[in-house]
């Protein structure tokens, strides 16, 4: 099986490490983003060693993505957060989805409880 490791350059070597022999590492990326350059059968994400919730920042949020975080998280509508950011509504479709991607959210309401268990926004 031929794949790519993502993740902090040291937990890459890590997890490389535990890998030899097992499967074939074609590349590492530090961002699920740069790992879809690689043609791999899969991807294999080093934790950071220093989460202890378990959860994995697949991506970093943009700072217009946390803008709209920020106001999920107090609770308003696409549209009103459209209106108050000067944007589409689509767009602000398009950043949600986005949002729950980068977090591994199920919904709106999950991606403000990652948020703010990550420390990306406050209520």
């Amino acid at each position: 099986m031929r794949v790519v490791v993502i993740g902090p350059a040291s937990e890459r070597a890590r997890l490389r490490q535990a890998l030899a022999g097992t499967v074939d590492v074609v590349g590492e990326a530090a961002t699920v983003a740069e790992a879809r350059a690689f043609d791999a059968d899969a991807w294999m994400i080093a934790p950071d060693g220093r989460r202890r919730d378990g959860e994995i920042a697949l991506e970093p949020l943009t700072p217009r993505e946390i803008e709209v975080l920020q106001l999920l998280a107090e609770g308003l509508p696409n549209k009103a957060i459209a209106a108050r950011l000067g944007i589409s509504d689509q767009t602000v479709k398009f950043h949600v989805s986005a949002i729950c991607g980068k977090l591994g959210a199920q919904n709106r309401t999950d991606a403000v409880r990652r948020g703010v268990r990550r420390g990306l926004i406050t209520l």
